[in-house]
């Protein structure tokens, strides 16, 4: 676990802000492709940006600079934590989380002395929480970015009542010890607060980035194994939150199976259940799984009418990612994120959350009618540029910058 030196500018500019980004490992969605496009992208000369893993893994390992990564000791063995969020309170597990990653994450920020530490995701701003806690010297500013809707997540991954109401308040007392808590959404900013009895002025919004130019030149990359007929396309792990059962339930009953494929990109634990649900709904023959996909944007851009059918979100990168590469798109108007990226009617479709009737329904007015799609589809790419990566980082750099300033306490 070691950072490299950064060669010293001899000139008399001030010497560039010292980030730390820490995650576990860089599986995942949204949150991990956001600290890489951090770790890459600032100007040097302002910030000096490293990253912390847990473990060195994930697809997006690949794209990110891997001279300014510093990984756990052993890390693949003690901090195997992907998986659905209930997988960290199996006991194993918990001890390693409890003990060792706080451990492993001091060694790091001991090391790199940040100016900022920038931590991604709850389970990951629980184990900061503790590291902070136990540092030895002056402690750096905390920002803990939180991504998802946590009382939603909370109720999913405890097994009861109880152990809800422990992890909530585990959760708020370490969001009450950070510096800044950053979400994604204004919605999201709205309620956490209040949800968790944090000070409103320590709470900062800023959506995710979209590489809008990366995604529009890779979305022009033909497909190597398109289906045979027109596709819908929806991306996102199999997981609950993700709504896939919602979506091959309504796929099923609008009868689009006559005339389009459904192709589902993402992995999780639910795969198999959502395999056998559509055998079930005798839909199987016309639903791909398609897994990972190194290259989504194609696959955006191809379809005929993007679908994300979550329960909830903390943004949803993936319906502003899929507007930019030109598909037409149609959500579920979950808390949070949605209604924020689409203007319903305008830059994509709306419907109500878990709704299944409405969705299929939605679908298939969509999908009967071009024109509405193009349209929908242009626009959609002009308000994509909202979140276009140089704007976010501007956004990311001036929260940086502030939250160093802050006094001590």
């Amino acid at each position: 676990m070691e950072f490299r030196a950064v060669s010293s500018d001899p000139s008399d500019r001030p010497a560039p802000l010292k980030v730390l980004l820490l995650l576990t490992s860089l599986h995942g969605g949204g949150a991990e492709r956001v600290a890489v496009h951090l770790l890459n992208s600032f100007d040097p000369a302002r910030f000096d940006v490293r990253m912390g893993l847990l473990r060195a893994a994930g697809p997006y390992l690949a794209e990110a600079d891997a001279s300014r990564i510093a990984v756990a000791p052993d890390g693949d063995r003690r901090f195997d934590f992907d998986g659905p969020n209930s997988g960290l309170l199996r006991p194993g597990k918990l001890l390693n989380g409890i003990r060792g990653a706080p451990r492993a994450f001091r060694a790091m920020i001991e090391e790199f002395r940040p100016d900022v530490v920038l931590s991604f995701l709850k389970g990951t701003n629980l184990i900061v929480s503790r590291a902070l806690a136990g540092l030895d010297g002056e402690a750096p500013r905390w920002i803990a970015r939180e991504g998802n809707n946590v009382l939603a997540v909370i109720t999913e991954e405890t097994p009861g009542a109880l152990a809800a109401k422990a992890v909530r308040a585990l959760t708020a007392r370490a969001y009450r010890q950070a510096d800044r808590v950053l979400t994604l959404s204004a919605g999201l900013a709205g309620d956490i607060a209040g949800q968790l009895r944090l000070d409103p002025a320590k709470v900062a919004w800023i959506p995710n980035p979209v590489d809008v130019e990366s995604v529009r030149a890779r979305g022009r990359e033909p497909l190597a194994d398109p289906p045979p007929r027109p596709f819908v396309l929806t991306a996102g792990r199999l997981e609950h939150q993700k709504g896939h059962d919602l979506l091959l339930r309504a796929f099923a009953g609008s009868g689009a199976a006559a005339s389009h494929d459904l192709v589902i990109l993402g992995k999780g634990s639910l795969e198999a259940e959502l395999r056998r649900l559509a055998q079930h709904l005798g839909i199987a023959r016309y639903v791909r799984f398609a897994g990972f996909a190194a290259n989504p944007f194609a696959w955006m851009a191809a379809c005929d009418l993007f679908v994300l059918p979550s329960r909830w979100e903390g943004f949803g990168s993936v319906l502003a990612e899929a507007m930019a590469a030109g598909g037409p798109v149609l959500a579920a108007d979950c808390d949070y994120g949605p209604r924020e990226i689409v203007e319903h009617g305008v830059s994509g479709w709306l419907v109500p959350v878990e709704d299944e009737a409405a969705l299929g329904t939605a679908m298939m007015r969509l999908l009967s009618d071009t024109g509405l799609r193009e349209r929908l589809a242009s626009a959609g790419q002009a308000s994509a540029e909202r979140f276009a990566l140089p704007t976010i980082l501007a956004r990311y750099g001036a929260l940086l910058q502030e939250t160093a300033t802050l006094p001590v306490g």
